[in-house]
Order: C-alpha cells, then sequence, then structure tokens
C-alpha cells in the first residue's frame, strides 16, 4: 500500500484552532456569546470607562479562578478562599487602625502572608494528617468567619486610606484601573508556571498520585505549594475588594464558590489532571458578564446561586462523560481490543 494511500490528512485551521483552545473552548464561545448580548442590551456597555469599570469588578474572582485552578486541578478544593478575602479586608482595616502611618505596600504584603499562611495550614492538614481537603478547608472558612465575627462583633470599625485603595479602586495614567495590569499580571505569571516543569507535575499529580509519585513527583510538596499560592491569591484579592467596596464583615461572602463555578465553567475537570489556566481566568469573567447581563435585563440578584448551580452540575456532568469517552478510547488499541 502506498505511502500516499495510508497517509492521514493534515487537520484543518478549524480543528488546529479547537485543538489549541482544547477543553476551554466552550467558555470562549459562552464569554463572546454573552459579550454580545451585552452589546445589544446595552449599547453604552462597551463605553471605556464603564467597560473597565465592568473589569475591575470581575479583577477579583478573576484572581481567585486563578489560584482554585492551581488547588482543582491537582486534585482537591479549597473553600476557605472568600473568608480569606474578608479576613484580610478586615486585617487591613485593624492595621490602619493601630498604625495610621502604615505604608500601603506593607500593608498589601501582610495580607499575601497571612493568605499564604492559611493555604500553608490547609496544605499541611490535607496532605499530611490525609483530612480532605473538602472538609479541611471547609473548616478553615469557619474558623476565619467566626475570629472575624468575634473579632468585629458583625461590625468592623476603620477604615482604608486612600493609598491603600488606590490598587483596588484607582487607575493608572489618569484612565486605567489598576486591577487591569494586575490581573495580566496574575495571568501571565499562572500561564508561565503551568507551562513551567511545576505545572507539569500540578496536572501529572491531579491526573494519578499514584503514577505522579512513581515517576519521582514529590507530590505532597506540590499540593501544598498550590494551596499556599491559592491563599496568596485570595490575600491580592481581598486588597482588590477592600480598595473597591471599603470595609465589610461580608467582603469576600459567596467568593469560594464563585471561583468554583469559574473553574469548572472554564472546563477544568474535578478531580484535576485536565484544564486551563485561561480557561479557568475565561470563565469568571463570563460568569461575571452573566451576571451582569441578567441584572441588565432585570432578573433578580436572587437568582444567582441558582445560576451558578446550573452551571456546575451542567459543566461537571459534560466534564466527565467527555472524560470517560477519552479513558475508553485510550484502554482501546487500533483493532478495537482492549490494552
Amino acid at each position: 500500500m502506498s505511502t500516499a494511500a495510508t497517509a492521514r490528512p493534515a487537520p484543518g485551521t478549524g480543528r488546529r484552532l479547537l485543538t489549541a483552545l482544547g477543553t476551554a473552548t466552550p467558555v470562549y464561545v459562552l464569554l463572546a456569546t454573552v459579550l454580545i448580548a451585552l452589546a445589544l442590551t446595552d449599547p453604552g456597555f462597551y463605553e471605556a470607562d464603564r467597560f473597565l469599570a465592568f473589569v475591575k469588578r470581575a479583577a477579583p474572582l478573576v484572581i481567585l479562578a486563578a489560584g482554585q485552578y492551581l488547588v482543582i486541578v491537582c486534585g482537591e478544593f479549597d473553600l476557605s478562599v472568600g473568608a480569606i478575602v474578608t479576613a484580610g479586608v478586615v486585617v487591613a482595616a485593624q492595621l490602619y487602625a493601630s498604625f495610621p502611618a502604615l505604608h500601603w505596600l506593607l500593608a498589601t504584603l501582610v495580607l499575601l502572608a497571612a493568605g499564604g499562611a492559611a493555604g500553608l495550614v490547609s496544605g499541611l492538614v490535607t496532605t499530611r494528617l490525609r483530612v480532605p481537603s473538602f472538609i479541611t478547608t471547609l473548616g478553615m472558612m469557619l474558623i476565619l468567619e467566626g475570629a472575624v465575627f468575634f473579632w468585629t462583633g458583625g461590625s468592623p470599625q476603620g477604615a482604608l486610606p486612600t493609598a491603600f485603595r488606590e490598587l483596588g479602586r484607582g487607575s493608572a495614567f489618569g484612565w486605567l484601573p489598576w486591577a487591569v495590569p494586575v490581573c495580566l499580571a496574575v495571568g501571565v505569571g499562572a500561564y508561565l508556571l503551568m507551562r513551567a516543569d511545576f505545572g507539569r507535575t500540578l496536572l501529572a499529580t491531579g491526573d494519578s498520585e499514584r503514577a505522579a509519585h512513581l515517576s519521582g513527583v514529590r507530590v505532597t510538596r506540590v499540593r501544598v505549594t498550590a494551596f499556599v499560592l491559592s491563599g496568596v491569591a485570595a490575600g491580592l484579592a481581598a486588597v482588590l475588594v477592600g480598595g473597591f467596596s471599603g470595609v465589610s464583615a461580608q467582603a469576600g461572602q459567596g467568593y469560594e464558590f464563585e471561583a468554583i463555578t469559574a473553574v469548572v465553567l472554564g472546563g477544568v475537570l474535578l478531580g484535576g489532571g485536565r484544564g486551563s489556566v485561561v480557561g479557568a481566568m475565561a470563565g469568571a469573567f463570563s460568569l461575571q458578564a452573566l451576571f451582569t447581563l441578567l441584572n441588565l435585563r432585570g432578573v433578580s440578584g436572587a437568582l444567582e446561586s441558582t445560576v451558578q448551580g446550573v452551571i456546575v452540575i451542567a459543566a461537571v456532568g459534560l466534564g466527565a462523560a467527555d472524560y470517560s469517552r477519552l479513558r475508553r478510547r485510550r484502554t482501546r488499541s487500533p483493532e478495537g481490543t482492549t490494552r
């Protein structure tokens, strides 16, 4: 048989594009669709000031989704990120109440370190004590929420100075919200991290912990690092939320579930081993855009939780079905026999 007869046809441009986009293809389609719907619903939405304000509102969730992605793709969960955001905002207010002259950069570093410390505790409890991450981080969430309520009595005192709030509500060059370059920096950093050896070991750990361990991957270290980075991302989100909305005992409420929804919407497989961090961040933008569209359509904000629930069930169901088909194809030889 000739080589020409047996050669497979080269994939078309559309097939190559879908391959490059990977499992996140549906979220890119959804994002484009929602953005078009926003333009049709409110033609003024894409005026520079309004669109940049939308990006500024979405920035904390985008950053949390990047951190949550690192945890989910290695096979774990982090339910504590919303509580870390709330605790970070309250701690910042208390810091400035005690040290009014504290430089904003130092206060920001304190919140990042505190978020990383919370992630470190969750990671160590999960990996060393073998407590399921769902339970560990749920416990961490309750601990932080209880501590904030006890500390503040449900009504935190103090205020954040203008210099500290600049990152969350201020603008560079007089027009570009600082949240935009922060989001870009986090996105580029997360993308490069996943392209490096750490990213490959993270995916390998989520795909098969045993296989990763036999390949020489330090599974415990990888997972603990993912939790730490998720906590740091939550600390950074706290800086943006505090700057944008001020001090509140509910500053981060619900962010943990929105971040998980964004990640699964971005095509990341719950259970780990598959997914793109860019897709997860696109999922966060899609979710924020969808909530904005519902608001413009006059749909009650109380339905946001319902929308999140539908998205999670649908995305996980479709992802599981696709993953099962992929596993069946991999276990069969070209002749149709099982390997």
